[in-house]
């Protein structure tokens, strides 16, 4: 027998044995090696052996540690988890009932030549008047009704994200964000050289006082917030706190880029650009209210501010598709989109349900309205290690970490996206994770 595999034998039994509890930290590879009297390269194939077996789990920067829940027999923890396919709770796209045929139609008149013809051709950053008319009605909710002349197009919501951005933020220049945010904003701030700031956060939202004294100690040059169903935490600021940062960001003048894309699932929310429509810029989309295989992102700019925006966006190639808008202009005009903003608000409200009987008595942050929910994990477990067990289970979801702003403050937290999954997969999921919580100790160091 190979030594390396004697040696991941030895450790195997401590493990099976108790001698090894969960949760420990195996020590660094080179000290197992010279402990061990062995070469670095050894123990480098007993750990990933000890991996191979299910018997440990990486972290990346933090260690190897003994998995939370021996297996049993067979190699598997839980025998629940032995499923004919894995569940992804990372993936966050919901898909109605018969959502196709419903679809289906407009897509059908596109098929004519003529009218294909047309949806054929280059779309401007403004899109067509229909598209910019249907696109206002869409947003509107009451107290709120956005201009057809302040509206622009994206191919999707992360594209007017960037397009912002782009049009607000120098190189180098600051972005108050939430300390927990949008990962994919992060990246666009890598991407266009921009420093996220977080800001200070209680129950409702950043604090007021917060984000005037991040811009007391350097100029921010535009607020990146998410006042309704917040991703990952799922919160909605109250209309007060709105009104709040409103009047924080005119005193300032500092620009706000609002962040609209889950809005659809609770009806008549007024947005913050309600109370400073002179500085707020309102992103949305279809990718989420239709399918994102088709989808056209929205943006609302404050009056002055197309031509820098459209800029913006025909630089960064970010322009929506003129098929997608034609075929929006369609779904928006005959009612599909509102019959499926319907049916995924009952789906939602199912989720939540399934959220709350699988999980209940963990420390879960969410809204009934919601597609995703903020698991503050029980101790001694660490996010990351979680969603590495979770993993071995066949479960994907997201660590807390990938939200944070500031590296050195990481919540030991997950997000479950609830969307994706069939609500059967969904259900034994969560019950899986419950098992998986409650049952074992996630090692948790330094």
């Amino acid at each position: 027998m190979d030594d390396y595999r004697r040696t991941a034998d030895r450790i195997a039994a401590d493990i099976l044995s108790g001698r090894l509890a969960p949760g420990r930290r195996l020590p660094p590879q080179r000290q197992f090696a010279r402990r061990h009297g062995i070469a670095a390269s050894t123990a480098g194939r007993v750990y990933g052996e000890l991996v191979r077996r299910g018997l440990v789990v990486g972290e990346v920067g933090r260690g190897t540690f003994v998995r939370a829940a021996a297996p049993a027999a067979g190699g598997r923890a839980l025998t629940e988890a032995d499923t004919s396919s894995p569940v992804n709770l990372e993936l966050n796209y919901p898909f109605a009932e018969g959502q196709s045929e419903l679809l289906a139609p407009a897509l059908e008149e596109l098929r004519r030549p003529d009218v294909l013809a047309e949806a054929l051709r280059p779309a401007a950053a403004a899109g067509t008047a229909p598209a910019r008319e249907a696109a206002a009605a869409l947003l509107a909710v009451p107290g709120w009704r956005p201009a057809p002349g302040q509206m622009l197009f994206a191919g999707n919501a992360r594209q007017a994200i960037a397009a912002v951005l782009a049009s607000l933020v120098r190189p180098g220049g600051r972005v108050g964000v939430e300390e927990l945010t949008y990962p994919l904003v992060k990246e666009i701030a890598a991407r266009l050289g921009s420093v996220l700031v977080p800001l200070p956060c209680d129950a409702q939202g950043p604090l007021p006082d917060g984000v005037a004294a991040a811009h007391r100690r350097a100029p921010l040059s535009a607020l990146y917030l998410q006042p309704t169903l917040h991703n990952p935490t799922a919160r909605t600021m109250p209309d007060r706190r709105r009104r709040e940062l409103a009047a924080v960001a005119a005193a300032l003048d500092v620009p706000v880029v609002e962040d609209r894309i889950w809005s659809f699932l609770r009806p008549g929310d007024v947005p913050l650009a309600a109370h400073v429509p002179h500085l707020a810029h309102v992103v949305d989309g279809l990718s989420k209210r239709v399918a994102p295989g088709l989808t056209a992102g929205f943006l609302v700019v404050p009056p002055g501010r197309t031509e820098a925006v459209g800029a913006a966006l025909r630089s960064g190639g970010w322009g929506a598709g003129r098929f997608a808008l034609e075929a929006a202009v369609r779904w928006i005009g005959d009612g599909t989109v509102g019959r499926l903003v319907a049916a995924k608000r009952e789906d939602a409200a199912r989720r939540q349900r399934l959220v709350a009987e699988h999980l209940a008595g963990f420390a879960v942050r969410s809204d009934p309205h919601a597609y995703h929910a903020w698991w503050e994990l029980p101790a001694p477990w660490r996010a990351d290690t979680f969603a590495a067990e979770a993993a071995a289970h066949g479960i994907s979801v997201t660590p807390g970490p990938a939200f944070a702003v500031d590296p050195a403050r990481t919540p030991d937290a997950v997000r479950l996206g609830l969307a994706s999954a069939p609500e059967d997969d969904l259900a034994r999921a969560l019950r899986i994770l419950a098992a998986v919580a409650a049952g074992g100790a996630g090692p948790r160091t330094g």
